[in-house]
């Protein structure tokens, strides 16, 4: 099998396959280091069920090691997909990033869309404001696929989307929903400069009943770190800051859960207009 073609500049791998090299396996145990992914450019991913997701998605893969457990889905298989490498169960443990391996491992290429204001000013966006957790912006993805928004955003400190915890997290949602990365501020500066009278939504404990929003098919909805909230810069650009009435004495919400339930308010009222 030939899968040199596939292979970043600087990669190669042997002529036979069912062996994973020393090299395979010191770059794929790299990739679960930012640092590493962004020097390569490469991403990898473990599980059958998002594993097949990408490959249904065309996906741009570069590699697929699975053991002879793993049966690729008939409506995958392709020629724009790699050929899987057979390796064995033992390999596989080498490689995986978890304490319980999955049947099939795959690399694919990082692609960043960049943001602009531009980008914003159409459609529903959810943009997340430093939320560090991986497990919270897979889940955040996955909350703004349910709702169909048009976008999500992340600021640099957030978990990187490349990380293997947001793709699992996200349930598939990582081959549907488009994700930009930037710095908010300046973009939104630059969307209120444009448009004065855009909606930009921070959710904040001090903010209005998120109950009481008005049908928004345009918005920009701001959700912050648990630890800190929204960042200061970012807070000065908000047009609204709004707030899910507290009945309890619980101190927050979830990140996740806030998200969910303004992005349920927002749905509510467009679909009663």
């Amino acid at each position: 099998m030939k899968a040199r073609a596939c292979l970043p500049p600087g990669i190669e791998r042997p002529e036979h396959a069912g062996v994973l090299t020393k090299a395979d396996l010191q770059r794929l145990r790299s990739l679960r280091d930012k640092k590493h992914r962004e020097t390569l450019g490469l991403f990898v991913i473990e599980g059958e069920k998002v594993v097949a997701e990408l490959l249904a998605a065309q996906f741009p893969l570069v590699e697929i090691f699975a053991t002879p457990a793993w049966i690729a889905p008939t409506s995958t298989r392709s020629a724009s997909n790699p050929q899987p490498v057979r390796i064995s169960a033992e390999d596989m443990a080498r490689a995986s990033h978890y304490p319980t391996p999955s049947p099939v491992l795959a690399v694919g290429r990082i692609n960043r869309l960049r943001l602009t204001s531009e980008t914003l000013r159409h459609g529903l966006t959810l943009m997340l404001d430093g939320v560090q957790d991986a497990g919270n912006v897979g889940t955040l993805l996955r909350i703004a696929d349910w709702f169909a928004f048009d976008r999500v955003v992340l600021s640099p400190d957030c978990a990187d989307i490349f990380n293997q915890k947001v793709i699992n997290s996200s349930m598939g949602s990582f081959v549907r929903m488009p994700v930009l990365t930037g710095e908010l501020a300046p973009a939104l500066r630059d969307l209120r400069s444009a448009a004065p009278q855009f909606p930009i939504l921070g959710c904040d404990l001090e903010g209005s009943d998120v109950h009481t929003l008005p049908a928004l098919p345009d918005a920009v909805i701001i959700v912050g770190s648990e630890g800190r909230g929204l960042s200061p810069a970012v807070t000065q650009c908000v047009t609204q800051r709004v707030t899910i009435p507290r009945f309890g004495q619980a101190e927050s919400l979830n990140a996740a859960v806030a998200a969910a339930i303004v992005c349920d308010n927002l749905r509510r009222a467009l679909s009663h207009q």
